[in-house]
């Protein structure tokens, strides 16, 4: 088969997929610069899988376990560099920085300012339920999707969900404007 055919394959199967996996890039990473490094790295190890991606049932599932286990192993390449180096890399948040405004100058600030809020309270979430909330809250996925990507138990991803919502609760303002 051609590589033009396999690429008209590849671009068919893997295109309607691709926003949403580079939104889970971004909500893994909380940094555009580490979403783009692991989004463009997960499509060059996705071509040669070309069947596997083919044949997968739930091709979004899929693809976001693919992506979680790249993720996963970035993690842990990048702990290992710290242990080694005692430095810690720095996080930008990728969601005010790719904020547009509105026109509407104080709806900005404070949206701006409760976005803030929230993304502070994310980090300070053990990485296992930020991931976990961010899959099931933010990118829609069922707790039995959220088992096939991480391969956790339901009962461990029910409860880091609750643990993970109740913490939340606890860090942000009690007036309703964040959730």
């Amino acid at each position: 088969m051609s590589s033009e055919k396999i690429k008209q394959r590849f671009e068919q199967r893997l295109w309607p997929h691709l926003p949403r996996l580079y939104r889970l890039a971004c909500r893994l990473t909380a940094s555009k610069i580490d979403a783009d490094d692991l989004f463009q790295d997960v499509l060059a190890r996705l071509l040669p899988r070309l069947q596997e991606l083919e044949s997968a049932e739930q091709t979004s599932v899929w693809l976001a376990q693919f992506m979680y286990d790249r993720y996963m192993d970035d993690q842990q390449r990048h702990f290992r560099r710290r242990l080694q180096n005692d430095e810690e890399r720095g996080l930008a948040g990728y969601k005010i920085d790719s904020f547009t405004s509105t026109g509407d100058n104080l709806h900005d600030v404070v949206w701006r300012e409760q976005m803030q809020t929230l993304d502070r309270a994310l980090e300070m979430l053990p990485e296992a339920q930020r991931v976990t909330l961010l899959l099931h809250d933010s990118e829609a996925y069922k707790l039995t999707e959220i088992q096939s990507i991480t391969g956790d138990s339901l009962g461990t991803i029910k409860t880091r969900l609750h643990a993970a919502r109740a913490r939340l609760r606890e860090m942000l303002p009690d007036d309703g404007a964040l959730l």
